[in-house]
């Protein structure tokens, strides 16, 4: 069986969040199971120098959108076994930042259409196309319209992964023609709300619907989770399931990551100790082995919870007798409500402003608590990596973290939780977590046991293959 994987972003390529990490990770596990997945994804500017040096120029074609063509160079190259197509054009790619331009409808339109056009030109025919967010959404309606009767394209399966259902690819009419190059006759594929919406179209289009945890399959046919696109999805939920994302454990590995500043293991937690003292150190704070250091390392948006942490920030910092340490950007007012509080509580709080890769290892490692009060959070994979480093998550029961992290109440779990989206009882969570770390035995099984969770992608690769192979048998 062959799969190609249609992605706008994958390690170690390009990447700008979860989809990147899931795009550059899940296909190596598939391949590894021994099914044929090759990954399709622009050639941006973004991509390290390096990583261009040891690419292959294959050939190039031309694809069309709407009613022009545009020139498509096709480069081949391996990264963990995998065999990545990146698809340039410099008009469309040659540019900083992956996303937020002008025209980005017209820049993914080509991508989704260029995935199909070089099927031919790369000797790969899929049995499924497996497209990802609204950046794709296109792919499995050009398919439908215009590919599936061609002899060289027939018998091609589409699965469509949400991967955040806030983020719709919606543009106003005037481009169903013109950019995305769609006939009249097809408008109500794509039109939702009176707008064109790319991923209605491909719920609506694609043979199967994934989402990245079962609960975030459930809470997404809820007005409340689904940003307007419930109807469409409960009409469309019988092709709709969730597979819950795993990470690279390769990657994220406290035994070998040499961004961290001392490796350790389940059996041995002094490096572990190490790296929390470094990180009091580079972080400004009292080097104090025995208070908790709570961390985040989160975009600072809304629907991240965030609201809740101001409510009882004050409260938190001035009862307990904890550190804490905030990694991120995003909105202003969140950015400027941490450094205020850095300033009025110095020595118990220290906030990082930016996306800073090396550090976020760092604070996995060095941490003892990890907060994520996520409004949603489709699957999440702070909480996966924090496990990782024996690092404790606490986290609101929603989407991806509640299918993976357990509360340790009854001496079983993985964390700890709290349900309704309020901060008094995320407060009371986090006191919980404090409580257990000073129960210092018990809080050594409980690292120990957040360690040896599994979150590898082995068991999520089998389910997705297991649904590859229905859409094909069904056939």
């Amino acid at each position: 069986m062959k799969v190609l994987f249609v992605t706008s972003e994958a390690l170690p390529f390009a990447a700008s969040g979860g989809l990147g990490d899931v795009a550059g990770s899940l296909p190596q596990a598939i391949r590894a199971r021994l099914v044929g997945c090759r990954i399709v994804m622009p050639l941006y500017e973004e991509v390290p120098q390096h990583l261009k040096d040891n690419m292959k120029f294959l050939t190039s074609i031309s694809v069309p959108v709407a009613w022009r063509r545009q020139y498509c160079g096709i480069f081949e190259a391996k990264y963990g076994g995998v065999i990545y197509y990146l698809l340039d054009n410099q008009y469309y790619f040659k540019r900083q930042g992956l996303y937020g331009h002008y025209d980005d409808a017209e820049r993914f339109a080509f991508l989704s259409r260029a995935a199909i056009e070089i099927i031919p030109a790369i000797d790969f025919k899929p049995d499924v196309i497996h497209v990802n967010d609204w950046q794709t959404a296109l792919t499995p309606i050009y398919y439908k319209l215009f590919y599936q009767d061609l002899p060289e394209f027939a018998g091609i399966k589409t699965v469509f992964t949400i991967h955040n259902i806030q983020y719709q690819g919606k543009y106003g009419m005037e481009i169903l023609e013109d950019v995305c190059g769609l006939p009249q006759n097809a408008a109500h594929i794509v039109e939702y709300d009176k707008c064109v919406n790319f991923m209605k179209g491909a719920i609506e289009m694609a043979d199967a619907v994934t989402t990245v945890s079962p609960s975030y399959a459930q809470e997404i046919l809820d007005p409340w989770f689904s940003h307007g696109l419930d109807p469409i999805l409960a009409k469309n939920s019988f092709k709709l399931s969730g597979i819950l994302n795993g990470i690279d454990v390769d990657n994220y590995n406290p035994a070998t990551d040499n961004q961290v500043y001392a490796n350790f293991t389940a059996d041995d937690l002094s490096g572990k100790a190490e790296n929390k003292r470094m990180l009091q150190e580079r972080m400004g704070l009292p080097v104090n082995p025995d208070i908790p250091i709570l961390s985040m390392v989160t975009r600072l948006v809304a629907h991240k919870g965030l609201d809740l942490v101001k409510y009882i920030l004050d409260e938190l910092l001035a009862a307990e007798d904890i550190q804490m340490v905030v990694l991120g950007s995003g909105d202003w007012t969140y950015e400027s409500f941490f450094k205020e509080m850095q300033q009025k509580y110095p020595g118990k709080l220290s906030v990082a402003i930016g996306f800073i890769p090396e550090l976020s290892r760092k604070i996995y490692a060095g941490s003892d608590l990890f907060l994520m009060p996520s409004k949603s959070e489709p699957c999440g994979l702070s909480q996966m990596i924090a496990l990782r480093y024996g690092t404790v998550p606490i986290v609101r029961e929603t989407g991806g973290l509640k299918d993976s992290i357990h509360d340790s109440g009854d001496m079983q779990g993985n964390g700890f939780t709290f349900k309704s989206y309020n901060a008094h009882d995320m407060l009371g969570a986090i006191r919980r977590a404090i409580h257990g770390y000073y129960d210092g035995e018990s809080w050594q099984v409980l690292v120990k046991r957040a360690i040896q969770c599994d979150n590898s992608w082995g068991k999520s690769a089998n389910e997705y293959i297991r649904l590859y192979k229905s859409l094909v048998q069904h056939d």
